[in-house]
């Protein structure tokens, strides 16, 4: 077995439990969001697919962020983890417009400065990406939904840039994105103990 196969079925195993913890809200879903993203740099800058590399820079420092939002950000019931909520009017069209200017700058650099054979795709899934990310740091129920996209589309990728493990997992998370989505919904709707 080469490394890069070793490292694509290490990443899959972390995005496994990664899953596992944000399906369920686990806080600790950030600790792995760390190690995870640098096992994956490795394998994702081997394989041309240069944004979703400098994306994993990214997903470290959200990984803090989202540390300290889920743990500290709870602003009406202080010493509380932040709760599970809608994503605000406002927060959505600064998130559209972030997502579309993301893209193009990710595309035109992809496009033009790196040998890169699918910049409207990886710039797309990178861009997205990083909104969805800041979503799930501030614990928004619609982050699923916005996953869902990225998953799908990232699966086809990753299916066509020979990374099968990768692939699988996206696939994966594509599914559990449904799942989560309906699981955080009633877990928000859900009556609050004291």
């Amino acid at each position: 077995m080469d490394w890069l196969r070793l490292i694509d079925i290490t990443g899959l195993v972390l995005g496994l439990i990664y899953l596992w913890l944000e399906y369920r809200a686990n806080i600790w879903l950030w600790a792995v969001g760390i190690i995870m993203p640098i096992v994956n740099s490795c394998l994702l800058f081997a394989k041309g697919l240069y944004a979703d590399f400098g994306m994993e820079f990214y997903y470290v420092a959200i990984a803090i962020y989202g540390y300290y939002c889920w743990r500290w950000g709870n602003k009406k019931e202080k010493g509380k983890e932040l709760p599970i909520t809608h994503y605000q009017l406002r927060h959505i069209v600064a998130s559209i417009i972030t997502w579309l200017v993301l893209w193009g700058a990710i595309y035109w650099f992809l496009k033009y400065h790196t040998d890169s054979s699918v910049p409207i795709l990886d710039s797309f899934t990178t861009s997205l990406s990083a909104v969805a990310m800041w979503a799930l740091a501030r614990k928004y129920l619609e982050q699923w939904l916005l996953w869902l996209v990225v998953d799908a589309v990232s699966c086809g990728l990753y299916i066509y840039k020979d990374i099968p493990f990768r692939a699988t997992l996206y696939g994966l998370y594509a599914v559990i994105a449904i799942f989560g989505y309906l699981k955080w919904k009633k877990m928000m709707n859900a009556p609050k103990v004291a």
